[in-house]
Formats: structure tokens, C-alpha cells, sequence
């Protein structure tokens, strides 16, 4: 069993051809939206900004500032402009990143000798602060800067800092079916995490410098570093508004960000941090390193995006800062090949080199957006629950509000629908050539003959999976084989005294072929089919599946291969069927879901199932996002037209399924039923 990959893992970038780049692009970018659940894209609500407490320097003007990105969740923050302003200008956002108080950040008077000796900072000022000094130069050179908090730091408490960037340990007064927290089983399920609410306070903050009559929307950057450039990426990979990008000391083949508000479910599962970036090109960007995760950028990582760069024609709009005589940074040295990357693309005008100057530092009083006449939200848990119910209830409506009533309807359904599933699963169908069926063992037996093997996918790789598999294999086949799924794998095809169950045994006789599989992780004792779970002290499912798939996808994954084998095989079969029961029922539904036509006919026994009341997230059914898209219903929509029949569902259950099918004029091919009893004589119903 291969290892899981964490975030200290390696993640290495090896673009694909020109002509395979966009599709692989749009992959990614579907994916980073459904990590940060933002696929679909939440309706933006009004922003009801609030500007005041101009403070008025030599050049430039300094303004408070705070809007609802989510109707009663605030955005705080500075807003520096030129004093003067003439027509339209350019505007750059800038998170802080895990600078101690971010916004607020002050290095104070006995750190900032070294700053000044090493030759980081030229004043003492700029060394204090590093982000004001950022804002203070832009607004200089012409443009708007908008240093804006990340959530738990300086003025943004409505989710305190404790939970948003320290979490460690699960609370299980959060972790319930209804009124639930972050980083809870249930967060997970509907893809609620502090990285998406901070990316989607992002795009909101975009908003509002748009909506900033001096502003040129046509003229929008983002810079930042350490957890600020981990959003600039992210950012600029999800918002075309975005025409420079600057992530300083974060792009790296190396460590991807250790905070939770930089991981997330789903989000680094075969990419990184060198592919989010690549997915601005070919716009203009640069970036940093140091003397920390990033220190081999120049050798791991850049060269295969400069490659990119260079496939579309743009060798020129990226460029890469060697800071690796400084440690972990966004110094003065640092920030310098920002603004001349801004300069040429803002076509400013400026004089070559640009040079900061010293400015008047603000401590926290003078940046607050708070006061008597602007009282502050107040933090507490049940506002946090109140924040994540009402997403949930804003996303819940949004895919209801795709429910097929016809075939362009289920198109868009699959759109976005499917396309999150697929997404969320990763599960693809695998070509026959790469599999490989080693036989054990074969035992004629009355009427048929027993073959048991282990299959194999990508044999000779380092993504080899092994299958145990047992196929009844008629003296006279009817043409026909189902796919018989347990929770007790292939030992789910057997009575407890080795005989055929009676289903399967009734198919066999009928000439059917029966094949069964261990699926991934079925063979473990009693009690061990859990989820593994990276090695971290801090209970966040982030960590591990935000770079791994969960059980469940494996084990999905493992089904298309064995229908793979058997559609591909050179006996092949005229129909292939697939029965899912206990648990499996899920499993079976995501794979028929993940590739409709592989299977003729399909039963699956859902017993209610549904991903949204599980509680832990070890669970081996746990999925993430397996509650914001509909559920199981939706993967049984997915099918559609192939004929299934459904057991154990409740009517409410099966409302989108039937309207699905019916979408699609299949409306007979959906049947509904009580019991297994039903199994067999459907599978050898006539075609």
C-alpha cells in the first residue's frame, strides 16, 4: 500500500503539449473551485462598503475600509491611493500573509537592526512593517493598493484566529448533523474551509476596488507572500479580472503551505502550488524565493514554467527573484522586481530603477476600522454556525436549482453537477492495455467453472493498484456478467458455509457470469476500514485530503477497472452489469455515475445512504463534498438514461433521479424497489 502524500511531499510540474495545455488548465482550475466551494460560483451579494477615516500623507491617502463579502461577513481593511488621481489608475491586492497581526504587523525596534545591517530594508519603517511599505510605494508610483485582513487577523474576528490558522483538535460540540462547524465531518462533506472563505473574500475585494469610480478595472494585480501568496496564486489562477501576478516565497516543488487557511479537501490531489501558478500564464508574473521551502525553485519548478511560458509564446512574462541569501520574506529586496513588473505592465512610465522612499508608519490604532460610529462584529461559535448554515442553505438552492426538466437541463446538470463529481472522485476509466490479470487459482465446479486472480492496473508504475478478483464463469454463458458488490468483498459472493449465496447461485445457473472483487482497503480486519490519515498532530481532514483521495474514490476507481477488464477482455461480454449492496450501493452508484455507459444495467441498494450523515471523516464512505452536490441522489441522476433499479430509497429520495430521467425521455428505464428479490429477475429480464 503506497503512502500518503502530505504537504511536505514533492510536487513537481511537467507541462504537458501546447495543444493538451488548455484542457489540462481547465481540469485544474474545475477542480480548485470545487475545493474551495466555490463550483458554482456563490451569487455575490451587495457589498454595502463603508470607506472612512482618511488619514493624508506628503503623496498619498490612507483610508479605512470594510464590505460584506457574505451578507454580515466582514472584509476589513487599508486602502491606499495617490493623493492625486487623474481619469482611471490601476488598482493591486494585497494579502498580508502569516506575518504576526498581518495587516497590523510591526517587527518592533529590537529585530529591525539585522534587517537594516543584512540590506533587507533601507529605512527603519519599511523593515517595521513590509506590508505598509508595499502600499505606501504602490500609491507612489500611481496606483491603489488595498491591504485587506485575512480571517482571525488584526480587525477580521468574526472567526477568531485560534480557529481559522491554529486548529487543532476536533470539537465535537461543532460536529453534528445539523448547526455544524468548521473543520467538522460536516464542513468537509458540503466543502466549507477558511481557504475557501478567504479566496472568496478575495474575489469580493476585487469587487470593490472595481466598483471604486478612480479604479481601472482593465488594470488589476495581486501581490503577496507566505499565506498572502498562497492566495495571490490561487487568486490569479480563478479570476480572469487579474493581469499581473506577484506570489512571493510560495511557488515551490516543495512544501505547499502549512497553515489550514492554505489547504483544503480535494485541492493539491495530483497538482501544486508550480501548476496553480501556471495556470495564470501566459499573463505577466514574477516571484520570490528564500532561504526556506523555496530555495530550489530555480532548478525544480521554474525551468518547467518558463517552458510553459515559452510553448505560449510569452518567454518573457515570468521571471523569478533569487532570495535565497534571506530567510522566509517580502523584503525590500524582494518587493523591488514587483514594482518594476507592475511599472511595464500598468505602463506607468516610471524611471528604472524604482526606489522606495521612507513614509510614515501607522500602528494598529491608526488602522482599525472600528470605533464608536463603526462598532466591530463581535466573534462567537454561534456566529460561525450561523455563517456555514447559511452557505449551506445559498448552495443547497443553487443545485436544486439545476434539477433537469429536460435535455438541455441535464446537460447543465452534468455540467456542473457531474463535473464536480468528477472532480471530487478522480475516478477514470482505465484503457484494457494497461491491465493485467495474473490467475491463481481455477476449480471446475458443478456447472461452472471458478477462476480467481489478482488484476492488475499500471503494472509497471508507480500507481500499480492490485484487485483480488473471483469470476463463476458458466459451462454454458449466456453472454451476460454482473459485477457483484459487498461490503464483504469477494467473500460477499458466498454463504457462511462456502456455498454460492442464493442470488448469485440463481444468476450462475441462468448462465450468467458473476465476478466479485476485494475492493481497495476490503480485506482489512474488522474495525481497520477506516480512512487513513496522514501524520499530523492537528485533526484537520484537509491535510490528508486535500492531497489524496478518500477510500471511497479508490474503491470507485477499482470497480471501472474491473469493468474495464471485463468489457475489454477477448471472451467479452455481450451485457455487463453491475449489483452494489450494504455499502457498496454508494459505490456502485459514483462509479455508474462516473462512467454512465460502461454498465448495461446496474442495481443499486442504497439503504438511505447519504454522505451527509456521516460524522467522522475516517469514515470509509466519508467523501468530501459528497453533501454539497446533491448527495447520492445526484450520483443516481447521473446515470441517466442507462436502466437501473434502485432499492431501499425513500420517495423524497428518488424525486431528482426520476426527474433526471425523465430529462431525458428515460423515464421507463428507472425502477424502483423494495428487496433483493427483485434482483435477479431484473438482470435476466429480455433486452
Amino acid at each position: 500500500m503506497a503512502p500518503l502524500k502530505d504537504l511536505n511531499g514533492y510536487f513537481p510540474f511537467d507541462p504537458p503539449p501546447q495543444d493538451q495545455w488548455p484542457a489540462r488548465a481547465d481540469k485544474v482550475k474545475r477542480q480548485l473551485h470545487v475545493a474551495l466551494g466555490l463550483w458554482p460560483m456563490p451569487e455575490k451579494t451587495e457589498l454595502n462598503a463603508v470607506v472612512h477615516g482618511e488619514l493624508e500623507f506628503d503623496d498619498y491617502l490612507v483610508e479605512k475600509v470594510y464590505f460584506e463579502s457574505v451578507s454580515g461577513f466582514y472584509v476589513t481593511g487599508s486602502l491606499y491611493r495617490p493623493k492625486k488621481i487623474e481619469g482611471r489608475v490601476p488598482a493591486v491586492l494585497c494579502p498580508h500573509g502569516h506575518w504576526e497581526d498581518g495587516r497590523f504587523f510591526d517587527r518592533g525596534e529590537d529585530d529591525i537592526d539585522f534587517e537594516l545591517k543584512s540590506g533587507a530594508e533601507t529605512f527603519v519603517n519599511g523593515g517595521r512593517s513590509p506590508v505598509q511599505a508595499r502600499c505606501v510605494q504602490l500609491a507612489r508610483m500611481g496606483c491603489v493598493a488595498f491591504l485587506y485582513d485575512m480571517i482571525g487577523y488584526a480587525d477580521s474576528q468574526q472567526i477568531s484566529f485560534d480557529v481559522a490558522h491554529k486548529f487543532a483538535e476536533q470539537r465535537p460540540e461543532m460536529n453534528q448533523l445539523a448547526n455544524w462547524g468548521l473543520f467538522s465531518a460536516q464542513a468537509e462533506a458540503n466543502l466549507q474551509s477558511i481557504m475557501g472563505l478567504q479566496t472568496w473574500n478575495s474575489i469580493r475585494a476585487l469587487d470593490f476596488l472595481e466598483s471604486l469610480p478612480y479604479v481601472d478595472p482593465n488594470r488589476l494585480a495581486v501581490t503577496g507572500s507566505s499565506g498572502g501568496g498562497t492566495q495571490t496564486m490561487i487568486l490569479a489562477a480563478l479570476d480572469p479580472r487579474i493581469v499581473s501576478a506577484y506570489p512571493a516565497v510560495m511557488v515551490s516543488t516543495s512544501m505547499q503551505g502549512g497553515c489550514t487557511c492554505e489547504n483544503c479537501s480535494l485541492l493539491r490531489i495530483d497538482t501544486g502550488n508550480v501548476e496553480f501558478a501556471a495556470l495564470f500564464a501566459p499573463k505577466p508574473q514574477g516571484m520570490t524565493t528564500a532561504a526556506d521551502w523555496t530555495r530550489a525553485m530555480a532548478t525544480k519548478g521554474f525551468p518547467e514554467l518558463k517552458k510553459l511560458y515559452e510553448e505560449l509564446g510569452a518567454p518573457d512574462n515570468v521571471s523569478l527573484h533569487d532570495g535565497t541569501r534571506f530567510a522566509h520574506n517580502y523584503n525590500e529586496v524582494a518587493r523591488a522586481p514587483m514594482y518594476e513588473l507592475f511599472n511595464r505592465v500598468f505602463e506607468l512610465g516610471l524611471k528604472s530603477p524604482i526606489v522606495e522612499r521612507d513614509y510614515q508608519r501607522l500602528n494598529a490604532d491608526q488602522q482599525t476600522v472600528w470605533d464608536e460610529k463603526h462598532p466591530q462584529p463581535k466573534y462567537s461559535v454561534d456566529y460561525e454556525r450561523k455563517l456555514l448554515h447559511q452557505l449551506k442553505t445559498e448552495s443547497d438552492q443553487a443545485i436544486v436549482a439545476l434539477t433537469p426538466q429536460d435535455e438541455a437541463g441535464f446537460a447543465k446538470f452534468d455540467e456542473i453537477v457531474g463535473g464536480a463529481w468528477e472532480s471530487i472522485l478522480g475516478a477514470n476509466t482505465p484503457k484494457f492495455g494497461d491491465l493485467e490479470l495474473e490467475v491463481t487459482d481455477k476449480k471446475a465446479s458443478r456447472g461452472y467453472l471458478q477462476i480467481t486472480g489478482l488484476l492488475r492496473k499500471d503494472a509497471e508504475s508507480d500507481r500499480r493498484t492490485e484487485i483480488p478478483i473471483t469470476f463463476f464463469y458458466p459451462e454454458k454463458w449466456n453472454g451476460q456478467a454482473v459485477i457483484w458488490l459487498s461490503p464483504e468483498g469477494q467473500g460477499g459472493l458466498y454463504d457462511a458455509d462456502g456455498s454460492l449465496q442464493p442470488l448469485v447461485k440463481e444468476l450462475v445457473e441462468q448462465g450468467t457470469s458473476v465476478i466479485g472483487a476485494n475492493l481497495f482497503g476490503q480485506e482489512a480486519p474488522d474495525g481497520e476500514d477506516l480512512n487513513r490519515i496522514v501524520s499530523n498532530p492537528r485533526q484537520f481532514a484537509g491535510y490528508t485530503y486535500g492531497y489524496n483521495r478518500p477510500l471511497f474514490a479508490q474503491r470507485v476507481a477499482d470497480v471501472l477497472t474491473v469493468g474495464a477488464f471485463v468489457r475489454g477482455h477477448d471472451r467479452a461480454a455481450k451485457f455487463v452489469d453491475l449489483v452494489g449492496v450494504g455499502n457498496c450501493g454508494a459505490i456502485a452508484a459514483a462509479a455508474r455515475a462516473s462512467d454512465p455507459t460502461m454498465f448495461d444495467r446496474a442495481v443499486i441498494a442504497t439503504g438511505g445512504f447519504r454522505f451527509g450523515q456521516l460524522l467522522d471523516f475516517r469514515d470509509p464512505s466519508f467523501v468530501p463534498g459528497g453533501a454539497k452536490y446533491g448527495d447520492l441522489p445526484a450520483l443516481l441522476a447521473l446515470a441517466a438514461p442507462q436502466s437501473t433499479l434502485v432499492l431501499g430509497e425513500s420517495a423524497e429520495g428518488l424525486a431528482l433521479v426520476q426527474s433526471a430521467y425523465a430529462a431525458r425521455k428515460a423515464a421507463d428505464a428507472q425502477k424502483n424497489g423494495d428487496d433483493r428479490s427483485s434482483i435477479v429477475p431484473y438482470l435476466l429480464a429480455p433486452r
